[in-house]
C-alpha cells in the first residue's frame, strides 16, 4: 500500500466507526489496516453480540436477513455483519493478530478445510448442530453446509440450435457446438469438468488426475474466456461472446429470466458445492455461534434464503417447502442432485493453494 493511500484510509477511520454496525466490525477494519495496536480496549467484543463474516453483496445481505437477524432477535443478541470477504489470506492475517472480530464465517469448502487443518477453526459442535439436517456428505469437522450452488453448463440456445449439450464432453466439442467457452478463473470445477469431458465417470473424479485434467484443458484454452466475477459470466453469455459457459447455478437462473429463456442450463454433470458455516477459534460469542448455525438449519429460513438469491437449501427437509415453480432452480432437490458430482472437500483442503497458483500460471502461459 502506498503511503498516501495508507494516510487516506487512516483519516477515514473515524467515519468508518460512525457507520459501523458494531465495535467488532470496526475492529475488523482496523486490523486489516494494521491499526489494532493503536486502539486499546477494542479487543473486547460488545456485550451480547454475534458477528457474521461473508463475501457481502446480495448473498451476504440475504444471509443476514434470512438467518442472522431472526436468530439475534430470538436470542436477544445484536447482529453484526462484516461483508469484506472470506479469503483465506485475509482471515489468517486478522486472526494472527490475536483479535477475533467474528463469530461465524460463510466461506468456501476448500478454504475451511485448509484453515481448520492449520488450527484456525473450532470443530463444529454436533451436539448442538444437527448432522441429519444437512445433505449427506456436506457436514465436516470444521464446517457445515449452509446453502448449495452448482457449477453447471449454461448455453445460448439460439447458438446451439435444436440440440442442447448433454455434458462436459459437449462443452469440449467445438466442432458440433462452435463458439467460445466461458470458465471461471479458478481450478474448482474446471479440473473436474476436464476429466469428466475426458471420460472419467462421476464416481471416479477424485482424487483428480491432474496430468489428465491439464492436458484436456489445453485443448480448449485458446477458445476459452476466463471470468472472475459472477456478473461477468452472465455478461459473456448474454452478449453472445461465448456459446457455453461453466457458471454458478444462481447466476444462470437469473440470466434465464433476463433473456426470456434464451440462455439455459443443464444439471447433468454439474459440480454441486456447499457454502459453509465455520467458527473461528476463540470467537467472542462462544457457543452462541453453534446455536446460530443450528437455528439456520430451520427449513423455513433456508427456503426464505433460497427465494432471495437462489442459494439452494442445505437441509433436505426443505425440499417439501420449495414452491413447485422453483424446484427446477434448486441444486439440492433430489431430481437435480442425483445428476451431479459433489465437490471433493477433502481434496481441495489438501491441494487448494497449490492448485490455484498452478491454474493461474496455466491461464497466463
Amino acid at each position: 500500500m502506498k503511503d498516501g493511500e495508507s494516510k487516506s484510509l487512516q483519516s477515514n477511520v473515524g467515519e468508518i466507526f460512525n457507520h459501523a454496525v458494531n465495535r467488532r466490525g470496526f475492529l475488523s477494519v482496523a486490523a486489516a489496516l494494521g491499526l489494532t495496536p493503536l486502539l486499546p480496549g477494542l479487543s473486547r467484543a460488545a456485550a451480547k453480540e454475534l458477528v457474521l463474516l461473508t463475501w457481502g453483496g446480495d448473498t451476504g445481505n440475504a444471509l443476514v436477513s434470512a438467518f442472522l437477524e431472526p436468530f439475534c432477535r430470538d436470542a436477544s443478541l445484536a447482529p453484526g455483519h462484516d461483508g469484506a470477504g472470506t479469503s483465506e489470506g485475509r482471515m489468517k492475517s486478522i486472526m494472527d493478530s490475536g483479535q477475533i472480530p467474528w463469530d461465524v464465517m460463510d466461506a468456501g469448502v476448500g478454504t475451511i478445510q485448509a484453515l481448520g487443518d492449520k488450527g484456525y477453526l473450532e470443530e463444529i459442535d454436533y451436539s448442538i448442530v444437527d448432522k441429519s439436517k444437512v445433505i449427506d456428505g456436506f457436514a465436516f469437522k470444521y464446517g457445515v453446509a449452509n446453502y448449495l450452488f452448482s457449477y453447471v453448463i449454461a448455453y445460448d440456445s439460439e447458438k446451439t440450435g435444436a440440440r442442447a449439450p448433454r455434458g462436459w464432453g459437449d462443452f469440449w466439442n467445438l466442432k458440433e457446438f462452435p463458439g467460445k467457452r466461458g470458465m471461471r478463473k479458478d481450478p474448482q470445477a474446471a479440473l473436474e469438468a476436464a476429466v469428466m469431458a475426458d471420460g472419467v465417470p462421476v464416481d471416479q473424479v477424485y482424487p483428480i488426475d491432474e496430468k489428465r485434467a491439464w492436458k484436456k484443458l489445453r485443448e480448449i484454452k485458446k477458445d476459452t474466456v476466463f471470468w472472475s466475477f459472477g456478473a461477468e459470466s452472465q455478461q459473456l453469455l448474454r452478449e453472445g461472446e461465448v456459446t457455453m459457459a461453466s457458471m454458478w447455478s444462481t447466476r444462470v437462473n437469473a440470466l434465464h429470466q433476463d433473456t426470456a429463456g434464451r440462455c439455459k442450463w443443464i444439471w447433468n454433470q454439474g459440480i454441486i458445492c456447499p457454502g459453509m458455516w465455520a467458527v473461528p477459534k476463540g470467537n467472542p460469542a462462544g457457543k452462541d455461534a453453534f446455536r446460530f448455525i443450528a437455528a439456520a438449519q430451520d427449513p423455513t429460513r433456508q427456503v426464505d434464503f433460497f427465494k432471495r438469491v437462489n442459494g439452494g437449501p442445505a437441509n433436505p427437509q426443505s425440499s417439501r417447502l420449495v414452491p413447485a415453480d422453483m424446484v427446477s432452480l434448486d441444486p439440492g432437490h433430489p431430481d437435480n442432485l442425483n445428476q451431479q458430482l459433489k465437490v471433493g472437500a477433502e481434496w481441495y483442503g489438501k491441494n487448494q493453494s497449490r492448485i490455484y497458483d498452478e491454474f493461474l500460471d496455466f491461464i497466463a502461459s
